[in-house]
């Protein structure tokens, strides 16, 4: 299980599993945030504890900040799939041991223009943290 906490340490993630990579994105709100997001289902593969504030991104996403310290904690899927479920994901960037996923590959995912995976440069989540 990985977990994650934010500055103030009032809300906090945890990922059951372990991911196969980290997706950094350059969407208009992707590239501001900086995340390297990891994915899974609300209630499922992920949990937080905490209070957020969410900001709504048109009627498909909302993006969740600590409200304590402002930190951006997770977004979440506004629909649901067929089973019920609502897609989720927490920045590695907030993980409370970052040598669990050093190793992760980094997925670069073109939201701007594409809207496309691209292909892998050989980077990993150790390389965006300036190692």
């Amino acid at each position: 299980m990985l977990t994650g906490s934010y500055h103030c340490g009032t809300l906090c993630w945890s990922f059951t599993g372990q991911p196969d990579s980290a997706t950094a994105c350059n969407w208009t709100i992707g590239r501001r945030y900086g995340a390297l997001w990891i994915y899974g289902w609300a209630g499922e593969t992920i949990t937080t504890t905490g209070l957020s504030t969410a900001y709504s991104h048109g009627a498909v996403i909302e993006f969740h900040f600590c409200s304590t310290c402002g930190c951006l904690a997770h977004y979440q899927g506004r629909q649901r799939d067929e089973q019920g479920r609502q897609q989720m994901a927490v920045s590695l960037r907030m993980i409370d041991d970052p040598a669990t996923v050093a190793a992760l590959p980094i997925d670069h995912f073109d939201g701007l223009d594409t809207f496309d995976t691209l292909p892998r440069d050989h980077r990993c989540v150790a390389d965006m943290w300036f190692s």
